[in-house]
């Protein structure tokens, strides 16, 4: 979203929304999101994906972007340039994300994030690759007010063999949409995608998985992960279909002990360890809650993985939330041997950097641990984000090590 037009004679006939006097900054420093209460003119009758035009109190152009008056965000901005919003815009966004893709993804990964929302300058659109399968997500009726030209672009683009809808959750339940699922282009997909990351292969489904099927935002943290697991006993908590524990036996790992409380995404981790030729005698799959096995009394682990879901989903959740991260620590702290590492991570928004590292300090301080951070973690370059846009930064990581 680069660039910016005051030109007054524009040719678009779009709404004119005017903000409030004083309320231009977060936009001016490049925000993609303008809440309701600094729009002076907001229309709730304006049907929700309605393209607007933003002004400041004053007239100046400062964008274009979608409304919604049923929601605290009510524009979500597309562009600072005076331009159409048409199929051709659409397509450049789209090619726009795919050169960056093909310049950070390496050349042994068929599964990555194609569009990251507004960090690709599409708000409210996700697209992650499974091989040849896109599956889409189209969270804010803006993006749904787009998907035609999207799903052409992608096609022309990407030549997917298939493109599946998966359009659920909170954020489409604000904007006023109903959860959608389905084939919006080609075969519908197979029950198990086989893909590759970084040359390790990984069964994924499509239909039922988290998210919209492998947590592609861990893909740099379990490269990483690899590379310090050798000859430890490793703790792959809330392992999911298995990722980091592939990882941390292809790193040589002494034994890999991944902890699931799903049946069926464990099946996955079972099968994703086998698919990488790896050993049956250095890994054990538990199904259990994580906070109950790590309260039991056993063997101590050297590199514990800590990837729960979102802890915290609402804002007025943070309380409960910090206390349930401050357990997990607690207890893992107690259950890392002298010199272990941590992978610890929350991918809950209203979990910030700040308050997720006052959450581990607490825990240390309980669990009568030194604790140092080693690196900050986060998502990987298919996960761009603006940088005015902290929100957008969701995944919050710290590689710990445990005195």
């Amino acid at each position: 979203m680069i660039g910016r037009s005051t030109n007054t004679n524009h040719e678009h006939d779009y709404t004119t929304l005017r903000l409030r006097s004083g309320k231009e900054r977060p936009v001016r420093l490049g925000h993609p999101w303008v809440f309701a209460g600094a729009i002076a003119n907001l229309d709730p009758a304006t049907v929700p994906g309605t393209l607007v035009r933003l002004e400041s109190a004053s007239g100046e152009f400062l964008g274009i972007g979608a409304a919604n008056p049923r929601c605290t965000i009510a524009v979500r901005l597309l562009t600072r340039i005076d331009e159409a919003i048409d199929a051709a815009f659409v397509h450049r966004r789209v090619a726009a994300a795919l050169d960056l893709r093909r310049s950070v993804i390496p050349t042994d990964t068929d599964t990555y994030r194609v569009i990251n929302g507004e960090g690709d300058f599409l708000p409210g659109v996700v697209v992650d690759r499974y091989g040849d399968v896109l599956v889409l997500q189209c969270l804010t009726a803006g993006a749904a007010a787009l998907q035609s030209p999207l799903i052409a672009a992608l096609v022309d683009l990407a030549q997917p063999r298939s493109i599946y809808e998966r359009s659920a959750g909170a954020v489409r339940r604000e904007e006023g949409l109903p959860d959608v699922e389905r084939v919006l282009h080609g075969d519908p997909p197979a029950d198990r995608l086989r893909v590759r990351e970084h040359g390790f292969q990984f069964l994924v489904d499509v239909h039922h998985g988290q998210k919209t099927g492998l947590f592609l935002d861990q893909r740099d943290n379990r490269a990483l992960a690899r590379q310090l697991t050798h000859d430890r006993r490793v703790l792959n908590a809330f392992a999911y279909t298995g990722g980091f524990g592939v990882y941390a036996g292809a790193g040589g790992a002494r034994e890999v002990v991944s902890v699931e409380s799903s049946a069926r995404a464990l099946t996955l981790a079972r099968e994703n360890w086998a698919l990488n030729d790896l050993p049956n005698k250095r890994a054990a799959f538990v199904e259990a809650d994580v906070f109950r096995y790590l309260r039991e009394p056993g063997e101590p682990f050297d590199l514990l993985i800590l990837d729960p879901p979102a802890l915290v989903k609402q804002r007025k959740d943070v309380a409960r939330g910090a206390r349930a991260y401050k357990d997990l620590h607690l207890q893992t702290f107690r259950r890392a041997a002298p010199g272990a590492l941590v992978f610890s991570f929350s991918c809950s928004t209203h979990v910030d950097a700040v308050l997720f590292r006052q959450i581990v300090t607490g825990a240390a301080a309980d669990a009568r641990r030194a604790v140092r951070v080693l690196r900050h973690l986060g998502s990987g370059a298919d996960h761009p984000t603006s940088v005015a846009q902290i929100e957008g930064e969701y995944l919050t990581g710290l590689l710990l090590q445990v005195s």
